[in-house]
């Protein structure tokens, strides 16, 4: 998203009314910013992936119905992230009264102190701007959270100051009031405890807070949007029967259903990988991350895998920090200017990546297995998919000749292409496996060195080049 443009300079209730400033509710300000994306044809949600036939039209659907929705879906499918793209169609800057608590309106104020000051300044009423970043709330859904983590409590400390019990002044707003005129996010709301829920329910039906004993009606004007994981919504926890029926809409949201989505997905989580480091960002060839991507596929849709937990998005996102990071690692030790990835890097997303699947328990002790199985499928897939037709034999018969190839993690790009010598189909290797180019310099060093020990497992996983390894270094040969 783009950088905040400078705040409008009109300073009080009477510059506002004559500019022409239209007050809107929330949901209205969403609808026509909504409608005026679609219209112009541009991204409505930008940066979700995947999501662009299924769950994007129907969370379109429901904002320009004026629905508060719930998200349901497995962790790891990007709920808090499209929940939080949500925000991007609110208006850029919004007028409050200054120093408001709760984001009141110049020309709708709700809370007394509001309302008094109206009164008496009227046009003098001192204005500021909130950007939309800031008309954001989002509280995870914890048991211990209370209704005043919510919706507000008495404030002792006021009230020793010397105001009453019955002034509506003593009260200290909860994180839904203070997030009046935006957007409210509730995550894993079934793990919400019940008695908890039912505070919500005038949120959403009556639009108003109530605050313990107060004669407190506060009309709010805020878009409400929930998720939880379809498991904890039916078994661990759940959310009470009154509560589902106010929200406007349910919608599921799923894995990526294709390879390219997944593997855009990837990349673009990729792409902001040591991106405040000093040093230059590792580079994973394309190759290599369409490795992963389908790693991440197979694993979610193995029969080992407990399918009701699923294999978070995040799975794959680790997979690669840790592949870039064995290649910073073996950089360091080699004294390579730039760490390029290559298939030497990829077992050691297997311990890794382990804490983030849970296997049926009939697997259980085979799950180093099971994930090595299906990362050499993977690269195998990889390897069809990039490489198919393409021939190989020049590079085959250097082994037949008696060549062996020493690689591993600690083994520089360097060093790799020295043991090989000149091979013939390096350039169309390069363009199969990294179309979009290799740079100049250490990357395209360091990407031909890749995209060689690619084929060269390729072929080992084919029964064309035999393979020995001890888990530190690897031997290519016949």
């Amino acid at each position: 998203m783009s950088a905040p443009t400078t705040a409008p300079s009109i300073s009080t209730l009477g510059e506002l009314r004559a500019s022409g400033h239209v007050h809107r509710s929330v949901k209205t300000e969403i609808r026509e910013n909504l409608i005026g994306r679609l219209a112009a044809g541009e991204p409505t949600l930008p940066g979700i992936v995947g999501f662009e036939d299924t769950v994007v039209p129907e969370v379109e659907r429901a904002l320009l119905a004026g629905h508060d929705l719930v998200l349901l879906g497995e962790r790891g499918q990007g709920k808090t992230r499209l929940i939080r793209t949500i925000t991007g169609l609110l208006d850029e800057w919004t007028p409050v009264i200054a120093g408001c608590e709760i984001n009141d309106h110049p020309y709708a104020p709700v809370c007394g102190r509001c309302v008094a000051i109206v009164a008496t300044d009227g046009d003098l009423t001192p204005v500021a701007w909130k950007h939309r970043s800031e008309r954001y709330g989002e509280k995870l859904a914890t048991p211990d959270t209370s209704v005043g983590d919510l919706i507000g409590d008495v404030d002792p400390i006021k009230v020793a100051a010397g105001r009453t019990l019955g002034d509506p002044e003593t009260i200290h707003y909860g994180l839904v009031p203070r997030t009046n005129r935006g957007i409210i996010a509730v995550n894993e709301l079934p793990d919400l405890a019940e008695r908890i829920q039912v505070a919500l329910l005038n949120v959403l039906e009556e639009r108003d807070i109530q605050v313990r004993g107060y004669q407190l009606r506060m009309p709010l004007d805020l878009l409400l949007v929930a998720s939880a994981n379809p498991e904890d919504y039916t078994n661990r926890g759940r959310i009470i029967t009154p509560l589902k029926d106010r929200f406007g809409a349910e919608v599921r949201t799923h894995y990526p259903l294709e390879l390219i989505d997944e593997l855009t997905l990837v990349a673009q989580e990729a792409a902001v990988l040591w991106t405040d480091a000093s040093h230059a960002a590792p580079v994973v060839p394309a190759h290599l991350l369409e490795v992963i991507a389908r790693f991440a596929r197979g694993v979610r849709d193995a029969p080992q895998v407990d399918q009701r937990s699923g294999v978070s998005a995040r799975f794959a996102i680790a997979a690669v920090e840790t592949v870039a990071a064995s290649a910073v690692r073996r950089a360091a030790i080699a004294g390579e200017p730039l760490a390029v990835a290559r298939v030497a890097d990829l077992p050691c997303v297997i311990p890794a990546s382990r804490g983030k699947v849970e296997f049926d328990d009939a697997d259980e002790g085979r799950e180093f297995e099971v994930l090595e199985h299906l990362l050499r499928r993977a690269v195998a897939e990889t390897f069809r998919a990039r490489l198919a037709g393409l021939d190989l034999r020049p590079l085959q018969q250097k082994f037949d000749d008696g060549l062996t190839v020493s690689s591993g993690d600690a083994v520089g790009a360097d060093a790799l292409l020295a043991q090989l010598g000149p091979v013939p189909v390096l350039s169309a290797l390069l363009e199969r496996l990294e179309p979009d180019g290799i740079g100049e310099g250490p990357a395209a060093v360091g990407i031909a060195a890749a995209a060689l020990e690619f084929a060269l497992e390729g072929l080992h996983l084919n029964k064309r080049l035999a393979k020995d390894s001890d888990g530190v270094r690897t031997i290519y040969g016949h």
